[in-house]
């Protein structure tokens, strides 16, 4: 017999580095779930992208057991990686604070495929390009 979803949250956590202070211990201290079992699984599948802030999706079920789904990292945190700049403009239609190519472009856009509600690698890259735009990051080519 399947086991009853309880429902459902969301975390940003840094890769590797997840601990039982917020955000993890009050999620999963609320609903009566093992957060220290999820902190050892989570460090230890997203070992590889270290220093990478990830979401993850928590599904919660009766019998105080979980399963989670890691997500490929915001488009904001790969276009600042892929430009080197501190952090977005705050006034984006004035301040431009770095630029970026079509093929950076397209290369963010295949790791956040998976996640994108688009059927085509163009419209992927037309929606990372309108996250750049809102950042003050020009986009070139």
């Amino acid at each position: 017999m399947a086991k009853k979803v309880m429902g459902t949250f969301k975390l940003q956590l840094k890769a590797g580095e997840a601990t039982m202070a917020p955000p993890v211990g009050p999620a999963f201290g609320q609903r009566g779930l093992p957060g220290m079992e999820f902190v050892k699984q989570f460090n230890a599948k997203s070992a590889k992208q270290p220093g990478m802030i990830l979401p993850v999706l928590v599904t919660f079920f009766s019998d105080k057991s979980f399963t989670f789904e890691i997500k490929s990292p915001p488009a904001s945190i790969l276009l600042i990686k892929a430009t080197g700049v501190a952090k977005g403009s705050a006034q984006s239609h004035r301040d431009k604070v770095g630029k970026v190519t079509r093929e950076q472009l397209a290369e963010i856009a295949k790791i956040k495929m998976q996640d994108l509600n688009c059927a085509t690698e163009e419209s992927a890259i037309s929606m990372i390009a309108g996250t750049a735009r809102s950042m003050g990051i020009v986009v070139e080519g």
